[in-house]
């Protein structure tokens, strides 16, 4: 039981912190320090540390933070004083491919690492033994080796993903021989998906190591409780259909929970093409284990709250009363009395404006979004309207389902609000979400009759029924393609009760590598990502907006890698580099920051948009194993 200390007549502050126990706030207080704004500002290139003589693809902490490791195509691994920028170890590895995923398999011990390769192959190695022979081998997937997991709260375990679509759970108390009866699948994505899933990146929650989440070859994330879960052999299932659920080791109920933006989630009104091909490159929880962040290629990076699951938002209107100025359902005059705004957030909001007539769509965004963070709640109703207009504007990847999202918003304040109603109804459209749109529409004239004959009203309304038209033609075209032939049942209702995302993060670009990395920085108030431009971004966790973007490779930057607890960051890509950043005096001018990002950001999201053969440019030769 903790001691209570009671300190009525105290006032000295550093009194009090000098006579309890105060751990637990002084690595509160750590953590938001290191990346306090006036350090971030502050961050420039401190090192470059060489050696590798191939693509870098995954870089690892030591759970102090005194060594990096990195690995590469070059099959070696290298241990680095990030400190004194020098390499400490060089470990040639018997990999065959190129290395994918390297961990301290001990996070209190910096001596044994665990690696997984394009090879089909992992290793566990101990540099105290003075030599590059693993001690431990395994051959038992079937495809690439894409991401391993550790738990410093399971140390003689972890997990790998690879392409075959299972995930492995490795136990280094007992002998393993790569037997075909071998019991040590925990996941096998091919039981429930006929499409050949691969499994590309894993996680394991750092606070609650029973949950694990993955991501495929598909825009769905997957968290599971392998407490529900035993093993299964390697050779089980291997010939059964996905829709053959009898044997598999995931219970139906409450063992798995799907996560997938709403607009991507199937539905019978969603058409489905090439382009709509999603696959999550990396995912990571937050330090205390309540968030999941989920970078998405061809996509956004995503924050869903574990704690606070979030239903997708189609048309889930708010109780509606009749107004009461007797004007029989025409409020305009009510709304504009009504919308008023502090003067400063009035003066942003007409900036938004001035660049939303201007064409200069992510510019009013970013001020209709400062205005809310100034505003009132109660007031941010036209805000929220006029940012969701921007957004169908701009019409980035999710953008049309944001505006849905903020409709939803400036409806929950304000229910009265006849044009929140109607920019619902068109961007429900424009999302393909055709029966919601036509509801949502009717349910405007029901609620304001004046509006019945508004020649806006009349034209979205036939512009619905010719979406309908066209939807039901293609139906008729469409060759029956049932989809118990494609997934289990189970999978089915797993992807029907996926939950949806709580914030994103827009700018960067991730087409060209299916390694592409997503993290917490600091105390998770900054998120940090590579792109295929060569820069790395750091976003305000709270408003998504971007703080800065830096150029750190000459082609891609695959990994991003926040130190545990200072403020630095370990980045690598395509470049045979490792470059480390932090903090810089301040008489320093900035070499590496990225000055205009306007520009950068409408480059990335135009790239990510275009036809996906169109991004298989004459350097894609050079990752096309990542």
């Amino acid at each position: 039981m903790k001691r209570k200390y009671h300190y009525p007549n105290v006032t000295n502050v550093a009194q009090i912190l000098v006579d309890r126990n105060y751990s637990d706030i002084e690595q509160i207080v750590k953590n938001r320090l290191k990346t306090a704004p006036q350090f971030v500002d502050k961050i420039e290139l401190e090192a470059e540390l060489k050696g590798h003589n191939g693509c870098v693809n995954c870089l690892e902490w030591s759970e102090d933070g005194r060594i990096l490791a990195s690995a590469s195509d070059d099959y070696h691994v290298m241990l680095w004083d990030p400190f004194n920028h020098r390499r400490l170890y060089d470990l040639a590895t018997p990999h065959d491919g190129n290395i994918f995923s390297v961990k301290f398999l001990h996070k209190r011990n910096n001596n044994k690492l665990v690696t997984g390769a394009g090879d089909y192959r992992t290793f566990v190695f101990d540099i105290n033994r003075g030599n590059d022979f693993p001690i431990r081998k395994c051959s038992c997937h079937a495809q690439r080796v894409k991401r391993l997991a550790t738990s410093s709260k399971h140390v003689h375990l972890f997990w790998s993903s690879a392409e075959d679509g299972k995930v492995l759970q490795h136990d280094m108390r007992t002998p393993h021989t790569c037997r075909a009866d071998d019991a040590n699948v925990l996941i096998n994505l091919r039981n429930h998906i006929n499409e050949m899933p691969e499994v590309k990146c894993i996680t394991i929650n750092p606070q609650k190591p029973e949950l694990m989440a993955i991501g495929a070859n598909d825009c769905y994330a997957r968290v599971y409780d392998r407490r529900m879960m035993s093993l299964m052999k390697l050779t089980a299932n291997t010939d059964l259909k996905p829709n053959a659920n009898n044997t598999d080791n995931v219970p139906r109920d409450g063992c798995v929970q799907y996560y997938c933006p709403g607009h991507l989630r199937k539905n019978k009104d969603t058409v489905y093409s090439f382009l709509n091909q999603k696959a999550i490159t990396y995912l990571t929880f937050s330090p205390d284990g309540n968030e999941l962040l989920v970078n998405m290629g061809s996509e956004q990076i995503y924050l869903y709250d574990l704690n606070r699951p979030r239903e997708p938002m189609f048309l889930q209107l708010p109780k509606f009363t009749e107004p009461m100025n007797g004007t029989n359902g025409t409020t305009t005059n009510v709304e504009k009395g009504r919308h008023k705004l502090p003067p400063d957030v009035e003066k942003m909001k007409k900036e938004g404006n001035a660049n939303l007539e201007k064409e200069k769509y992510q510019q009013a965004i970013q001020q209709y979004t400062m205005a809310i963070r100034k505003a009132q709640e109660k007031d941010c109703s036209v805000l929220y309207l006029n940012r969701a207009t921007a957004l169908m504007k701009r019409n980035w990847y999710g953008d049309v389902y944001a505006a849905v999202r903020d409709c939803h918003r400036a409806l929950r304040l304000d229910p009265h609000y006849v044009k929140a109603h109607f920019r619902l109804a068109r961007a429900l459209l424009k999302l393909g979400q055709l029966t919601n749109a036509s509801a949502c529409l009717a349910e405007l004239v029901q609620r304001f009759p004046s509006y019945a004959k508004n020649h806006g009203v009349l034209m979205l309304d036939k512009d619905i029924e010719t979406e309908m038209e066209k939807q039901r033609q293609r139906q008729r075209e469409r060759t029956l393609d049932s989809e118990t032939d494609q997934f289990s049942d189970n999978e089915l209702i797993w992807r029907a009760a996926a939950l949806d995302y709580e914030d994103r993060f827009v700018g960067h670009c991730n087409t060209k590598t299916d390694i592409k990395e997503a993290n917490f920085f600091g105390d998770s108030n900054y998120i940090v990502a590579g792109s295929d431009d060569g820069n790395f971004f750091i976003w305000e966790r709270d408003s998504g907006m971007i703080a800065s973007i830096y150029q750190a490779d000459e082609m891609i930057v695959n990994c991003v890698q926040p130190h545990p607890y200072v403020c630095m960051l370990a980045t690598s890509g395509i470049d045979h580099e490792v470059r480390l950043w932090s903090p810089q005096a301040s008489e320093s001018q900035p070499k590496h920051r990225v000055d205009e990002i306007v520009g950068t950001v409408n480059e990335n999201q135009n790239r990510m948009q275009c036809d996906p053969f169109d991004s298989l440019a004459p350097d894609q030769a050079m990752c096309r194993a990542s």
